[in-house]
């Protein structure tokens, strides 16, 4: 159940138009509903902001139609995360405005993206090519939370010159996500550029001793650039829902 359902449910409360025992009905589900193999954690918008989402790899697909179904019904915008377009065509089958996202590897439900809408002040960075799985699961999780966000691929240290040819987005943005394989160096050298935050995502993009991933990891963990988070391998999830969260903040704070 999101805010708005919330406020509503206890003005009509107010007002005698519901009775108690009618409203804890409603509520019976609110903390979380089980359905055995998920506990799916109603309660999560009102706490974070944003529903519960659905990280698909591992579960099956009756899995993944059944939680939607749930989420679903509460009017909650639903994002699942590491699926196959097999799996949206089944969950399309049951939910007509389901959209895959193909280079994320996600779908939504019930989601809404207008063109050019949302908070502005994300801007997603991938080194290369490779990377772009990854940076596009950040920047679709950004979106999804409501935000509007730039991107600018292809710009991997191995020539700076890309990168500083994107000097416009770094100045705009209020929050970074870096997505690098390799030896991961992108995040560092982004972060010693601009005075906001930046969020490094090691991939698990490189040749036998990058260890998928880990390379990348320990260079950004070890970095000497200050003002650099990072996330796990591959997590681009996480670093589109944590720039999500800056930004709001950015946000509230220009307006007290």
């Amino acid at each position: 159940m999101h805010t708005r359902s919330l406020r509503g449910l206890l003005g009509r409360i107010r007002r005698g138009g519901l009775t108690v025992e009618a409203a804890l009905e409603k509520l019976r589900d609110l903390p979380y509903e089980d359905l055995g193999f998920a506990k799916i954690d109603n309660h999560r918008e009102l706490r974070r902001g944003f529903p519960e989402v659905i990280f698909g790899e591992g579960k099956t697909v009756p899995q993944i139609v059944a939680i939607v179904a749930r989420i679903a019904r509460r009017g909650q915008p639903v994002l699942i995360t590491r699926v196959s377009e097999e799996t949206f065509r089944r969950v399309r089958a049951e939910h007509p405005t389901a959209r895959y996202h193909a280079d994320a590897r996600s779908i939504t439900v019930g989601v809404r993206r207008g063109r050019g809408g949302g908070r502005p002040g994300i801007l997603v960075l991938a080194a290369g090519t490779s990377d772009l799985p990854v940076a596009e699961e950040a920047a679709l999780t950004a979106e999804v939370m409501g935000n509007r966000v730039e991107k600018a691929y292809d710009v991997g240290i191995a020539g700076l010159h890309r990168l500083l040819a994107q000097r416009g987005k770094l100045r705009r943005a209020r929050v970074i996500i870096a997505v690098a394989g390799m030896e991961g160096a992108l995040p560092s050298v982004v972060a010693g550029l601009v005075p906001v935050p930046v969020i490094g995502v090691p991939t698990s993009v490189g040749y036998g001793t990058g260890l998928k991933g880990v390379a990348a990891l320990m260079g950004m963990l070890n970095s000497c650039s200050t003002g650099l988070m990072v996330v796990n391998i591959d997590n681009g999830f996480g670093a589109g829902y944590s720039a999500s969260v800056i930004n709001s903040m950015a946000k509230h704070s220009r307006k007290t």
